[in-house]
């Protein structure tokens, strides 16, 4: 045995040696002190003392459980129409969001009207305004809480089947204290950018048959900067902050039938770097006016087509974003249900639902992707817990999901995934989601092996998606068995599910396209391109308004 004397000097001296080792681990080390420097902070966790020491109605239960979260919001936002500005909106609001839980993390209050209240702040930093928006806040959440648990207790009396998994998890304490960050930016000049872009079609070299069918065109600019302060009563005390950027351009006409024809083009960052220059901006814009030209002047898709499709990896990301979002993460089922959670995956743990060749993670680590910033990004999540790379599809199986603070059956904790909106809780959310593929293809062997399939077929034509909006293929071309492609209009795809990812995919890309999705809950989508063994293209059978009385004006 070791006398305990000689344990004491052994443990002394060892961490002599780790704090001589790494000094920047102890001083990266973050207390409620430190905390308390910033004004905001130290109000609403003198708040939330105050609360969990007298907040109990006689006769009632006790909160277990408080969250105070409040977002520091500033939003710049420009538009114009045809040259001419609509004007600019700087606004800085101060949203404060109170989360009340009664019960025990086994069964509380949540799911239903207990689950959080919004309350406007002030906007100065007095202690005394800022802790009665909370006080406020907090005693409408604790109402809200008691009337939420009672009514699940009788529900609870009235299902056979309990639940599959607790109601909240258990965290650690986590302080992660992030600089606020804010933008910077000449606003007069971003305005007359936006007008000037949104008119280029203007001074583009086309025919005046071109501009005159132009029917709008606008442009947009917004950059946001939020920071975010959260604190719960187990010691969780997060700051963190971020900002977005994009702009925005969009234009449309009709073709002689009738049909809308809209294009839009968004360029999207972290910063303003990440923003195209202008130049380079207008030039897509230029570029979309001339698809729209080539449009108005494509023939219809007339006939139903089933076989292979191509989709590049712009379309790509639209598809897989679509599919995989709202599957790969995790919600509490239905009361009385034996479902682990909710969505077109709720039943498909440890099963393959895309080829063994794909694998999908989720990493809202990674920041930078080829150069480009990612918005999807984060360090902390909504719940206050730390951000966890998830392995989610390994060799085309399911083997995990996001969750945020809810569990579900086989998922006890938290990975590091809640996220919230400007006035919404915490939810699973996706990050920054990367979809690679095994032994990925180039585009030209992807457009060999395309070709060759419909040869293989006997196929006369395929077709070839390069861009998406929701099911209707904004630029889609018919592929003849030579290689030549011809633009045509008016289809939606279908038969592009959850089951075609797992059986239709022939055979995907290796160079991945980065799609930022800008928005409340900034996401990031890094996918390739695919191509489809089998999926449809067919009519739209939208109907067409009539073409404009006379021409616009010159």
């Amino acid at each position: 045995m070791i006398p305990m004397q000689t344990f004491f000097k052994s443990a002394a001296l060892t961490l002599l040696t780790a704090s001589l080792c790494a000094p920047s681990i102890i001083a990266a080390q973050q207390t409620r002190a430190d905390a308390e420097k910033d004004p905001i902070l130290k109000a609403m966790l003198t708040e939330l003392d105050r609360s969990m020491t007298q907040l109990q109605l006689p006769g009632f239960a006790k909160p277990f459980f408080i969250q105070y979260r409040i977002e520091d919001v500033d939003d710049f936002t420009t538009r114009a129409v045809f040259g001419a500005s609509q004007g600019a909106n700087h606004a800085h609001q101060r949203i404060t969001r109170v989360t009340v839980r009664v019960g025990d993390y086994k069964t509380d209050s949540s799911g239903g009207r207990g689950d959080g209240v919004l309350q406007l702040t002030g906007l100065t930093d007095d202690p005394i305004a800022i802790r009665a928006a909370l006080w406020q806040a907090t005693d409408q959440a604790y109402k809200n809480a008691l009337a939420s648990y009672a009514q699940k207790q009788a529900a609870l009396k009235q299902v056979e089947t309990p639940p599959q998994a607790d109601d909240f998890s258990h965290e650690n304490p986590f302080i992660s204290l992030a600089d606020p960050v804010s933008f910077k930016l000449d606003e007069p000049t971003w305005q007359q950018r936006v007008a000037k872009d949104s008119g280029v079609y203007r001074s583009i070299d086309a025919d005046l048959a071109s501009k005159s069918s132009v029917e709008y065109t606008n442009s947009s600019f917004e950059a946001r900067s939020v920071t975010t302060r959260l604190i719960t009563n187990e010691g969780i005390i997060v700051r963190k902050s971020a900002t977005e950027y994009q702009e925005t351009f969009g234009v449309g006409t009709q073709a002689e039938d009738g049909m809308k024809l809209d294009r839009s083009y968004a360029t999207i960052g972290v910063s303003l770097a990440d923003i195209d220059p202008q130049d380079k901006f207008q030039k897509h814009a230029v570029a979309l006016i001339d698809s729209l030209a080539e449009l108005r002047k494509a023939p219809l898709v007339e006939e139903e087509y089933h076989g292979p499709i191509l989709l590049s990896s712009d379309a790509g990301a639209d598809t897989l974003r679509s599919l995989l979002a709202g599957a790969v993460t995790a919600t509490r089922p239905r009361l009385g249900t034996a479902a682990r959670t909710n969505g077109a995956f709720a039943s498909s743990y440890k099963a393959r639902v895309l080829p063994e060749t794909i694998s999908v993670v989720d990493d809202p680590s990674l920041k930078t992707y080829g150069g480009v910033g990612l918005i999807g990004a984060y360090d902390v999540d909504d719940d206050g817990v730390p951000a966890q790379a998830v392995k989610l599809i390994t060799a085309g199986r399911l083997e995990n999901y996001l969750i945020a603070r809810e569990p579900v059956k086989d998922f006890p904790q938290s990975n590091g995934h809640g996220r919230a909106g400007l006035t919404t809780g915490p939810r699973p959310n996706i990050s920054v989601l990367k979809i690679t593929a095994d032994n990925g293809l180039s585009d030209d062997e992807l457009n060999t092996k395309f070709l060759q399939m419909a040869q293989d077929r006997g196929l006369k034509n395929v077709y070839y998606i390069a861009t998406m909006a929701g099911d209707a293929p904004r630029l889609l071309y018919r592929v003849n068995s030579d290689g030549t492609r011809q633009l045509v209009r008016g289809a939606v795809l279908a038969d592009v599910d959850q089951r075609a990812l797992r059986s239709s995919i022939e055979a995907a890309g290796k160079d991945l396209f980065v799609a930022n999705y800008f928005g409340d809950i900034p996401q990031t989508v890094l996918a390739p391109a695919l191509l489809l063994d089998d999926a449809t293209v067919k009519r739209a059978n939208e109907k067409n308004d009539k073409l404009p009385f006379y021409p616009p004006p010159q």
